[in-house]
């Protein structure tokens, strides 16, 4: 039996909803709008907020990108492609530069972004004041007062016990000058990117009802020190296995059989890409 579904899984008004709540969130950059998240064929948690952005703005000359971790074939991709192309019959592809949307979880393409191409992180914890303040009463009244101390210390406190920054992902960042805002766990090596960016980046907590977005062009800072400034992961003198790319981020690849070390691409369109020499 066929199993019809709208386009886009959704209903029509449910889709205008969440459209309201994503133009909202891009004329306040760094803001985490609310919004009634909705009920999805997937648990909460595994990406229900970026989903849900997706399917509220695809339309059908769209062409598709979904990737996990940096993997295009991970179980998370995989499936959320499938249901976005089933219920809708957009296009699907692999290469960042030919797609106009990109779900993505815990990374940002090694490709750069273009005008045009809008970039949905699904986010766990929207909240980047959640470490330190549980109420979300008082995480309101401190994005309002603009009080951000406590954000800084959390961060004098790792470079007091650590020596260092310790933060490995989800590195807090100023937008604009005025909101602090959680990139998403993206690894250090990405909050760059988010920097006056050409594409549009949404961000979709499912499970914590927000979203929030970076416009194109935005200034985006990561929190840092005068005398302890941002740094984002090294990988010097490292390049891939595989296709010998440098100077993006790499997986650490140890060999139970010679305990030897080797790195490659996390992001595995961009290796492939690079092996077929484009």
């Amino acid at each position: 039996m066929k199993i019809e579904y709208n386009f886009a899984f959704f209903d029509e008004g449910s889709k205008r909803e969440i459209r309201r709540v994503t133009l909202k969130a891009v004329a306040i950059p760094g803001y985490q709008v609310p919004f009634a998240s909705r009920e999805m064929p997937i648990a909460r948690g595994w990406g229900t907020g970026g989903l849900q952005l997706t399917l509220s703005l695809v339309g059908k000359d769209d062409i598709l990108k979904v990737i996990d971790q940096g993997s295009d074939e991970s179980v998370n991709a995989v499936n959320i492609k499938k249901l976005i192309a089933i219920t809708t019959g957009v296009s699907v592809s692999e290469e960042t530069a030919e797609a106009t949307i990109i779900q993505s979880r815990h990374r940002i393409p090694e490709i750069p972004l273009r005008e045009g191409q809008i970039l949905v992180l699904q986010v766990p914890l929207p909240e980047p004041l959640r470490y330190y303040e549980p109420s979300e009463y008082e995480t309101k009244k401190l994005h309002a007062e603009r009080e951000y101390s406590g954000a800084w210390l959390m961060l004098f406190e790792q470079i007091m016990n650590y020596g260092t920054m310790s933060t490995g992902a989800d590195h807090p960042v100023m937008v604009q000058g005025r909101y602090v805002m959680a990139p998403s766990p993206i690894p250090r090596f990405d909050n760059p990117k988010l920097n006056r960016s050409q594409a549009l980046i949404l961000f979709g907590a499912g499970r914590e009802k927000k979203v929030y977005a970076v416009p194109p062009y935005t200034r985006v800072e990561s929190l840092d020190f005068e005398d302890y400034p941002f740094r984002v992961e090294s990988f010097q003198d490292k390049c891939c296995r595989l296709c010998g790319a440098k100077g993006v981020f790499m997986d650490e690849i140890l060999d139970d059989l010679t305990g030897k070390t080797s790195y490659q691409c996390n992001d595995s369109s961009y290796c492939l890409q690079e092996l077929n020499g484009k």
